[in-house]
This record gives C-alpha cells, structure tokens and sequence, in this order.
C-alpha cells in the first residue's frame, strides 16, 4: 500500500537542499533574461496572515515559473519595518521599538520560509536598519539639492492619539488611518516633496501602464485630480480688497448666490482677528476638519461674514461672503462661488441659511423645474442665463472664460486636486530627516561623509510627544558650515517614503550609496508587481513619483516603476459571535473553538449554540483569522500554497474553508501516489498517444494560465491532468507524463515536486529543471468523437482520425456492441452521417 506523502519530512529535506544549493541567489551578470518578480513587502507586526500566504504564493508560482522557463529571475524579500505600531508596542509593553521589530522579522522569516518561498534572501533588507535608512537620507539630500524638497509652514493634519502629522491620503473620513482618531487642523513647518510638479507626467504615465489593473489607474488619475476651468477675482463691495476664485463650472456663474472662504483664508483670519464669532467659528472647522475629510457626510456650515462680493459678469448683482467649513485652502485658492441648483453641498448650505437657488442647467422642457433636495449635475442646456442662454455646458464655459480673458477679470487654468507630498513625521521611529537646524546658516544639509543619522537608542516612551525632541543630546550638534551651537531635525520621514524606493535598493544595495545605476537598469522596471488594491494610491503613487524625480535629476533610467501590476483579493471567513445584550457589543469567537454543525456552529468549550455570521476579511477584531502555522503542521506547506490558489480568481476575494484545504490536502497524496506507483508498478502497457496529447495540451493552458496570472485555472488544468494519468495504464508513457506533470505542479506545491521527482530516480532539483514545452503538432485537434444515436437518442460514442471515411465511420459504428444490442437484430433503415460529430441510425 502506498505511504501517505510526508510533508514534515520533505518539507524540512527541500528546504535544506535549496538553501544548500542557494537555487534562488539572483546573478546580476547572468546572461540569461531577467524577470524581476515582487511582491509588496510586508509590516513585520509579528505573524504572517492568510493574506500574506496568498499574496507570496502568487508571486512564487511566477518566480519558480519563469526560473524554469531560462530567466535569471530577482524575487526578494525584506520588511517595511519603521512606523507607529512598533513605538506603539514600546509604549504598551515597555521594549525598545527596534527590539520589537527585530524580533517580530525573525518570526516572520522563519514563517515564509517554512512555506518554501523561492526567495532570494541574500538580498534581504529592513527599512528600519542604517544601511537602509542612511542611503535613503542620501537620496532625499540629492531631491533637496535639486529644488524637488522644501519646507514651509502649512495647515498640516494632525492626530492626536499618535501625535503626527498625516499626509491628506493618510486621513480616512476625517480620521488618522491608522490610530482613528479624529484628525485636527494645525500649522507646522514641515518638510515636502514637490510631487505636484510631477502631475501631468504621472497621468500621462498611466496611459503606459497597459498590464495594470484599469481601476487603479482611474483611482490614480481621479486622485491626481487634473481639472481645468476659470480663475477669476471677486471685488469686495466697499473695500479695496478682492480674492480668487477657480471654478470648473464658470457656465453656472448666474446660478452663484454666495461666496465662501475657507477658515483658513488670510481674509478669514484677518476679520477673526476683530470678529469673535468668526474667531470661535474658525477653531470649531480646525478642530473638526481636515484637508481630506469627507465633508459631504458632514453638515455644512458658514459664518456671515457681512461682506458682500461684485458679480463679475453683472455689477449690479451682490453676493454675500461667508466662512464655511466645507471650503479648503490647500485646493484652488481657498474660495468657492456657490452655486447650490447644481451641486449639493451648495444646495446644502444654501437652505441652511435660506439663500437663492436659480436653475441654469436643465434638460429639455425642465427650465422653470423647481429645485428639491436635490442638486442637478446631469447634461443639459444653459436657461435663465441671458447671453449664454441655450448653449450646452462645453460651449457655455468656453463663452464664459474667453469673456473674462477679454475683460481681464479671469484666465483659463488647469488645477490639481493632488498635493505638495508632506514627508515630516513627529515621531521616532522612523527616518530621520538629514538636516541641522542653525541660527545663523539657516537648514543646513547634513554632509554626506556624516551620513547616515542613526538613530538614538536610549529614548523613553512615557511622555506624549516625539522622543527625538526630549533626547538630553542626541539633536544637539555643530552646523557643519559655520561651526555654532545647531539643532538636528527632529520630524522622521513619512515612512511611505521607506517603500517608495526599496524595490530599486533589492535590484542593486551597494555599501557606498543607494543603488549602482547600471546594475539597478538590468533588473528595472518590476516585471510583476503584486499587492492590495489598498495601496493603489498612498504607496503606489508615491513610488511612481519618486522613480520619476530620480529619473528626472539623471540617477535612474527608467521613469515607471513597475510594469506590471496585479492586486490580489482578500482572505475571508465566516464569523462566529454571541449577543451580549442590547447596547453591547457581541462576543466574537475564534475557528479554533467552534464546531460546525450542518448550517450552525456550536461552542466546544459549553456545547452551545453561537451566531454564525458573513464572510468577511479576515480580522483579529473579529477573531476569524485562521492561524497559518496550524494549517502548515495540519496539512503541509504544499497543501495550504494549493488550496490558496485554486477555487477563486486571484483578484478576488477567497473563502477559506476547512473542505477546501482538505480537498488540497487530497490532491497531494493523489500526486504522491502517482510518484510512488511509476517507482514501483511493472510496465504493463504503453501510451497509446491519448495520454501524450492530453499532457501536451495541459502544458500550452497550463503556461498560459500563469502567464495571465489565472492560477485557479491551471489549478483546475492539474486537477485534469491527474485524472487523465491515473486512468492510464502503467508504462513509460505514463511516467513521462508523471515527470511532466511534476514540473508543471512544481511552483505550486514544490516539495512534493522534489520528493516525488527523486522517488522516481531523477537527478538534480525539480527547481532546475526546464519547464516543460508543448509539441505544437499534438496541440492539434486530429482525433474527434463521434456520437451514436439510435432514433435520435445517444447510446454510444468512440474516437477516430479527424475526416475519417464516411463508410469507415458508419461501419465502426455498427459494430459497436451497445448498438448491436440497441438495434436488437433490426437493420437500420437510414444512416445518417455527420462527419467529425455523430451517426443518425434510423429504425
């Protein structure tokens, strides 16, 4: 009887010979073509995730794939480990936050390791270490030198449970994306990085990027924001003063019944400063908004200021001013005109404070339709707008905007909602910001031969603030020009500054700068680039653009990062909770503690029954993560790699599941039993050609289905394959198709590939063999299967040569026996064949 396979054992035997071996060590003089293979690199919290397993398994399937396939392939592994998690657990739990991340990457490490990962750890790197950091303070003094970083005081968002500042993709409804508190408004001088000046560039870019997923891109362009339209300057009535407006919309100007300004206005601050009411006004819209918050959920409200504005194409029409809490200075110019018909927070805030609502859009027939609760934002022609009246709205706003360049009070430009990317972090662990701060020589760059700033290992935790600020003398130094007492920056670098630029250190790490030019060039861009639709705008676009301002100031030669893109879908299950009572939250239980019983589930610690609830991501909020080093020593590392990606398309979410896994487990052995039976069962037969056809046909899907990234289909090919090899008879046909079949499973279930390839005698590592190639010639379909019917009803069917003789068909046919019986001694009185699909026998 066959043995089970022995995943321990071969797990624990192949890892060893790989590393033995180091099958996955990338030659950066290799002759062969390079692939660079990657996926986003993970927060070291301390355990790997189903979601992680996924998303490496993905990548490994590629690596292993193109390896064999002759590429010289770069596919390595490190950790995105600065951030507020670690000071977080030094403030919880009293350790230093580097000795928690330390610790927390060599769990994690030896978790990928154990699932067979074909990375190049040589390569291995940590954000979090000087080697790294110190050429990352290298880079932005090179950005600083070339005019593409500057600092200025600027309303910044500020959280106050992790007391930093948040980049405006960093504030989640109004909330600091990772602590959730509600975020404030505050002014800093901060340290920024000119992305802004990159904005068409990046757009245009996209349109390059033909292997990205299209709803990135269109995340990205919405995010970049380009928008053009009209800026125009409203005149104070009775004061010699005016402001700006921009505007996409200078066709709805006669609908205008307002002006507002944001709280942070220089008008608005100027009238705080003798008005109170505006004064209180204006700290209730800083402590409660922020430059990203989602404003549309929030009640709209203004303060009246008591000015009052000229039309600019009617004199004799007024509009009054406002403070409103739902206008933001860092877009446009801090100023808005209302139009409330046609866009809904106007509408909002106009019947709040019982202004005018004039329709100047309409459909057909719809001019004098009154305006509800709801703003019109749909086509249309211009109505109740004198000269501009019937125009449609491209011809509207030409006529307006070529009307206020002719008159000299407005001028076509084009906008971004995109902003000046803010680097300064009031933190510790991160980056420090290579800058010493002199009284008389100003921001000094710190000099290269100082590089880099380590950061300071004996700092506290237990007063609010950045540590860096109460260190007694860590931030204390001499300017390097002119000598004087100076202070070292004390703000971190945002540590999406860490992952803008790792990819191109993996590809080349030199000792005595960030990267080697010529030797990142072999390996750039990223062939295939894999992670969450979650990181499509912060990461994804601050990597784009810091490659183009490297690219731009001559140190990189390529401008887009990654060339190809795949975002992954989620790991889900189902949860499993019990009620606590009304106004509490429920009792949520981990999969470890349950049984399922048909549609419900009980408690094993008291038998009771508890809710069984959706499939959602999985969560430790929640509890219904399922814990993958269990899964690893219950089923093996081949298994949990198989169930992740079959069943589901990778770009979807995956149900995990306990029949899942154990029917991945169930396919191990079934291969296994394969290997274990060619070893030893006498060759009895020899394939009749079927087999070989079928295994070539596997091999040419097989390779396009990981070419397209469709695992869950070259999943379902294998699934095939071995159920076409099992029904072979014994012989050297069928264990050339089982050592095919082994080389096609290999980057899925790798272990079991090598102990089922050297059970069978074959030299050297799975790992090195050439993947398999399809004989064109048996890709063709020359064999057909021709249907029986008797009546019209099918009683039978066989295999011939595609075009067979008709004669010869209708002869074989006849003389099948389950038509012999069929016809029950009756000779046919019709026989109708079809060629290459059936026979017709009429009785």
């Amino acid at each position: 009887m066959a043995q089970k396979f022995d995943y321990q054992g071969a797990e624990t035997r192949w890892q060893a010979a790989w590393a033995a071996a180091d099958s996955f060590r990338a030659d950066d003089a290799s002759p062969r073509p390079k692939a660079y293979v990657l996926e986003m690199f993970p927060y070291p919290s301390g355990r790997i995730h189903m979601g992680h397993v996924r998303n490496y398994t993905m990548g490994d399937v590629i690596a292993r794939t193109r390896r064999a396939q002759g590429f010289e392939v770069l596919h390595p592994m490190g950790w995105d480990a600065f951030g507020m998690p670690a000071e977080n657990a030094a403030m919880e739990r009293g350790v230093h936050p580097g000795d928690w991340t330390r610790a927390n990457i060599a769990a994690m490490r030896s978790q990928l390791k154990r699932l067979g990962f074909a990375f190049d750890w040589s390569r291995e790197l940590a954000t979090c270490e000087p080697d790294y950091y110190g050429q990352e303070q290298a880079l932005f003094l090179d950005l600083l030198a070339a005019g593409l970083v500057y600092r200025k005081e600027s309303a910044v968002n500020w959280d106050p449970v992790d007391m930093t500042v948040l980049a405006n993709e960093q504030v989640i409804d109004g909330r600091g994306w990772r602590s959730g508190a509600v975020v404030e408004r505050r002014r800093l001088s901060q340290w920024f990085l000119r992305i802004t000046d990159f904005a068409d560039d990046l757009i245009a870019g996209l349109e390059t990027l033909a292997d990205w997923p299209e709803k990135v891109r269109l995340m990205q362009d919405n995010w970049i924001g380009r928008s053009q339209g009209l800026r125009f300057t409203f005149a104070v009535v009775g004061a010699d003063t005016s402001f700006d407006v921009f505007t996409t919309r200078p066709d709805t100007l006669f609908g205008a019944s307002f002006a507002a300004l944001a709280p942070d206005h220089p008008i608005s601050t100027a009238l705080a400063e003798t008005t109170p009411g505006l004064a209180d006004f204006i700290a209730e819209c800083r402590a409660g908004g922020t430059a990203t918050a989602d404003i549309e959920g929030q009640e709209k409200k203004g303060y009246d200021t008591g000015l009052s504005v000229v039309h600019p194409l009617d004199p004799t029409i007024t509009l009054p001013v406002f403070v409103a809490n739902f206008v933001l200075m860092d877009y446009g110019t801090g100023a808005i005109f209302g139009c409330p018909a046609h866009d809904q927070r106007d509408l909002d805030f106009a019947r709040k404070y019982a202004l005018p609502v004039t329709r100047v859009v309409a459909p057909e027939g719809e001019a004098d339709l009154a305006v509800a609760d709801e703003a019109y934002t749909g086509p249309g022609r211009l109505v109740h707008s004198r000269w501009l009246d019937g125009m449609d709205i491209d011809a509207g706003k030409a006529a307006v905007i070529a009307r206020a360049q002719a008159e000299g009070w407005g001028t076509a430009v084009t906008q971004y909602r995109l902003r000046d990317w803010g680097v300064s972090r009031q933190r510790y662990w991160g980056t420090p910001i290579p800058i010493i701060h002199c009284d008389g020589c100003g921001a000094v760059p710190v000099p290269n031969d100082q590089l880099p700033v380590v950061l300071p290992e004996d700092v506290g935790f237990d007063r609010p603030g950045n540590p860096l600020d109460h260190h007694p003398t860590w931030k204390h130094v001499a300017c390097p020009q002119c000598g004087a007492p100076a202070r070292r920056e004390t703000d971190t670098l945002d540590t999406f500054v860490n992952s803008s630029w790792y990819f191109i250190r993996f590809a080349s790490a030199p000792a005595d700068r960030p990267f080697d030019p010529a030797v990142a060039a072999q390996w750039l861009p990223v062939g295939q680039y894999i992670g969450g639709v979650e990181h499509a705008i912060l990461h994804l676009l601050y990597a784009r653009f810091w490659t183009r301002a490297l690219n731009r100031i001559g140190m990189i030669d390529v401008a887009e990062p990654f060339a190809g893109l795949f975002t992954q879908g989620m790991v889900t299950h189902e949860t499993y909770s019990r009620a606590q009572g009304e106004g509490v939250a429920p009792l949520f239980f981990a999969p470890e503690d349950i049984v399922r019983t048909g549609t419900g589930a009980t408690l094993k610690a008291d038998d009771a029954p508890v809710d069984v609830g959706r499939v959602i991501k999985m969560s430790k909020s929640k509890k219904n993560v399922v814990d993958p080093d269990h899964i690893i020593a219950t089923y093996g590392a081949d298994a949990v790699r198989w169930f992740v990606l079959s069943d589901s398309p990778p770009e979807r979410d995956l149900a995990w599941s306990e029949a899942g896994i154990e029917g991945a487990w169930r396919f191990v052995q079934r291969v296994w039993r394969l290997a274990e039976d060619a070893a030893t069962a006498p060759a009895t037969g020899d394939d009749d050609g079927k087999l070989t056809r079928s295994v070539h046909r596997a091999v040419a899907a097989i390779t396009a289905d990981i070419d397209r990234l469709q695992f869950n289909k070259a999943v379902a090919r294998l699934y095939e394959l071995v159920s076409a090899i099992e029904k072979a008879a014994a012989g050297p046909g069928r264990t050339d198709a089982i050592l095919i079949l082994l080389r096609l499973v290999a980057p899925m279930a790798p272990h079991l590939a090598e102990e089922a390839w050297a059970t069978l005698g074959q030299s050297g590592l799975v790992a090195d063999a050439p993947w398999p190639v399809a004989d064109p010639a048996l890709l063709v379909d020359d064999v057909v299967t021709i249907a029986i019917q008797v009546n019209g009803k099918l009683k039978d069917s066989f295999e011939t040569a595609k075009g067979a003789d008709k004669a010869a068909v209708e002869a074989e046919a006849l003389a099948r026996d389950k038509i012999v019986r069929a016809l029950g001694g009756l000779a046919p009185r019709k026989v109708i064949v079809v060629p290459d699909r059936l026979v017709n026998l009429v009785v």
